[in-house]
């Protein structure tokens, strides 16, 4: 099942960062699932760049520098993985 929002990232006192995400889900995970969870398909932008696209395996992987690209992958894997 297909599933898509947004997510406020605050990113200091006076800013917030909008990530717009897609997530393809399972019932059950899989071994094409992210770390053979029930995500097969993901895909995160923030501010018109992509900072994660999963397709059953990695285009692009989260950068583990980018604190707004973590919170937003960390939040899609807690709600759908």
């Amino acid at each position: 099942m297909w599933h898509e929002g947004t997510i406020g990232i605050p990113v200091n006192k006076d800013e917030t960062k909008i990530a717009h995400y897609w997530v393809k889900a399972y019932d059950e995970g899989s071994q094409f699932g992210i770390n053979g969870g029930k995500i097969s398909k993901l895909r995160i932008t923030i501010d018109g760049q992509t900072v994660v696209n999963y397709d059953r395996g990695w285009d692009v992987e989260p950068d583990e520098n980018d604190k707004a690209t973590m919170i937003a992958y960390s939040i899609c894997l807690d709600q759908y993985n």
